[in-house]
């Protein structure tokens, strides 16, 4: 049986590192990479150091952190108007299925609207379907009309 009683989201701030550090780190060894505490508080301090993005975390009851999204902003070219990249969207396994992936989403959908987005945009790997099923459910669309390509730059 699962301890978490209650989730609330909110907007972090760098008074959060600590806590996002975790999840951000373990967010990036979801998706495969080995896990570096130091790299992931460093990458998250830039961005809050130069206002790069906007991050909302969800915390327990206790305040333990649940989860987070994060958001970078840009703008349409074709819609002349702002958007946001939703780039990250990270829940532990404990609070799955409680309800923090979509507090989380449904407060970046609020940002958004809040700053005069015109939409949110976010790309998931193929086989995350527990995670497209959530999207799907608040409304998110998928995108059959573009394919989406990347271009390596190392160093």
């Amino acid at each position: 049986m699962n301890s978490i009683t209650s989730i609330h989201t909110r907007q972090a701030s760098v008074a959060d590192i600590e806590q996002l550090s975790r999840l951000f780190d373990g967010y990036r060894q979801f998706y495969g990479k080995a896990g570096d505490l130091d790299l992931a508080r460093n990458f998250l301090l830039e961005r809050f150091r130069h206002n790069q993005s906007t991050i909302f975390i969800a915390v327990d009851g206790e305040g333990s952190a649940v989860g987070f999204t994060q958001l970078y902003p840009s703008f349409s070219s074709v819609s002349a108007a702002r958007i946001f990249i939703l780039n990250d969207l990270f829940v532990v396994s404990a609070a799955r299925g409680l309800g923090a992936g979509r507090q989380l989403l449904q407060a970046a959908a609020a940002f958004g609207r809040a700053l005069g987005a015109v939409r949110l945009s976010l790309s998931t790997a193929v086989d995350n379907t527990a995670a497209q099923a959530l999207y799907t459910s608040l409304g998110w669309e998928p995108d059959d009309g573009y394919r989406c390509f990347d271009l390596g730059l190392p160093a």
